[in-house]
């Protein structure tokens, strides 16, 4: 809230971005909330959620600031001469599907109106002049070696979770099992709020235990939204129906590609399971998709490494069972690791490496899904055996190297 408050005492265009249920319409409101009465002017939400046409962003606009124009043709250029120096505060909520209209609009309006800021919520950013980005990130999740009741309901996600809980039910209490429950639901749900309001709505009616058992299914599970709430915004498959539909049919091959990833991938990790795409048209691919918030970077790494939030990997992954070509990716995948491992293996001149030993533990996650497709009914163990045979002993070194550090990190202990 403070950042946002900062941000717009700076700039004149915010936009806060995130992938959908992620909160960006919850939190743009609150901000406007508190900033308005020491705004000194009119503050003013215009909803294009329910606009299927860009052409109509204007007559909206118009429509909801009573903006007179004297049969003056409507433009971006008419509607901000008509809002001219009012001090407004205006926030355009849902722009994603509207964005060049949008855009425009806005754009237009900072170089007419002095004394218009713009607040936005969107899964992309606008990408005008002027404009700064916040991307809302998750509420925060209970680690998964939680000890202390605090160490779950200090959680953001978890405070979320109980919040709504009880007001499905007033006199819902957490026991010890309960907690578990609540920090396993909030850490599979990436944090994200609106699947934690879906869950907590199955867990009034089946109880916490049972849906967190669930949650491999969780796109069938979490459904029973708000009655009022817009349609993408009743179910969890039907929220990132919605963001899907919104890139292009070459985005859309590769995200549900890149969802073979349980922890995560590199650009020439991508550019394997993209098949006959260019390097170029990958990583213009995958800029597009961290645009709309559908891959998220993992700025923990600097070489370059992105991810894809659990819920939305589950998604991925249907879309690629429907598409009929998760075997020849999924191999592709396996192929791509037993390869990179190889490289990496006793005997070539990067043995041992510490770069080595870091992509090893990186890389983990995607080892073991890969072997064990591999030596699946439908897998290719020659492709597992020689990805076992390649990490198995840069995976002793790190093994050693933790085992070694640990022993060290005891022997200076108090």
């Amino acid at each position: 809230m403070q950042r946002l408050l900062d941000f717009l005492s700076a700039y004149r265009v915010v936009t806060l971005t995130g992938p959908g249920g992620i909160g960006k319409s919850a939190l743009a409101l609150e901000v406007a909330r508190t900033l308005f009465p020491a705004f000194g002017g009119d503050a003013w939400l215009i909803e294009l959620a329910s606009l299927s046409d860009p052409d109509l962003v204007l007559s909206v606009v118009t429509g909801v600031l009573g903006l007179k124009l004297g049969g003056v043709e409507i433009s971006a250029e008419s509607v901000a001469r008509a809002i001219g120096g009012e001090r407004l505060l205006l926030i355009l909520d849902n722009c994603e599907h509207v964005i060049d209209a949008a855009a425009q609009l806005v754009e237009t309006m900072v170089r007419v109106c002095p004394r218009t800021t713009v607040l936005a919520t969107s899964r992309e950013a606008l990408r005008i002049e002027g404009e700064c980005v916040y991307r809302v990130p998750p509420l925060e999740v209970p680690s998964e070696h939680w000890e202390e009741p605090s160490d779950v309901l200090g959680r953001s996600a978890a405070e979320l979770l109980v919040a709504r809980m009880r007001e499905l039910d007033s006199d819902f209490s957490p026991d010890s099992d309960g907690l578990a429950a609540i920090a396993a639901i909030c850490r599979h749900l990436d944090g994200i709020p609106l699947a934690i309001e879906f869950a907590a709505t199955r867990a009034a009616a089946l109880g916490l235990e049972q849906v967190a058992s669930r949650l491999d299914d969780r796109l069938t599970l979490l459904t029973g939204g708000r009655r009022t709430a817009l349609p993408r915004h009743r179910t969890l498959r039907a929220m990132l129906d919605w963001s899907y539909e919104t890139v292009l049919e070459a985005e859309q091959g590769l995200f549900r590609r890149l969802a073979v990833f349980p922890g995560g991938f590199t650009l020439e990790a991508a550019a394997a399971v993209a098949g006959d795409s260019t390097a170029s048209a990958v990583a213009e691919s995958m800029a597009n998709l961290v645009a709309k918030s559908l891959v998220m970077r993992d700025a923990s790494v600097p070489a370059g490494r992105w991810r894809l939030l659990e819920t939305i990997r589950a998604y991925g992954l249907g879309t690629l069972a429907e598409s009929g070509d998760a075997e020849q990716i999924t191999k592709r995948c396996a192929a791509f690791f037993r390869d990179l491992f190889v490289r990496a293996a006793p005997g070539s001149s990067r043995e041992a490496a510490t770069a080595d030993l870091a992509q090893a533990a990186r890389e983990i996650d995607n080892v073991r899904a890969a072997i064990d497709w591999c030596f699946s009914q439908s897998g290719r163990s020659g492709i597992g055996v020689a990805l076992t045979a390649a990490y198995a002993p840069v995976w002793l070194n790190l093994s050693l190297t933790a085992e070694l550090r640990d022993r060290a990190e005891y022997a200076l202990e108090p």
